[in-house]
């Protein structure tokens, strides 16, 4: 399993060389996103669609 260092610097050297700082830091904060929802997925810290679709609905 790659270090954190190594995965940000693997996701920083996949853009392109005119990336801006901006898009470095969306597409880094983007890959921590999915890579915590995974983790969330493979420990069951999940809810149906069911339960967002009533949460949703009780905002309004």
């Amino acid at each position: 399993m790659p270090t954190v260092k190594e995965k940000m610097s693997e996701v920083i050297q996949s853009q392109p060389e005119d990336a801006t700082y901006e898009e470095i830091i969306r597409e880094l904060a983007f890959d921590r996103m999915v890579e915590r929802g995974l983790e969330d997925s493979r420990l069951g810290k999940v809810i149906s669609n069911e339960e967002v679709e009533r949460r949703i609905r009780s905002w309004q």
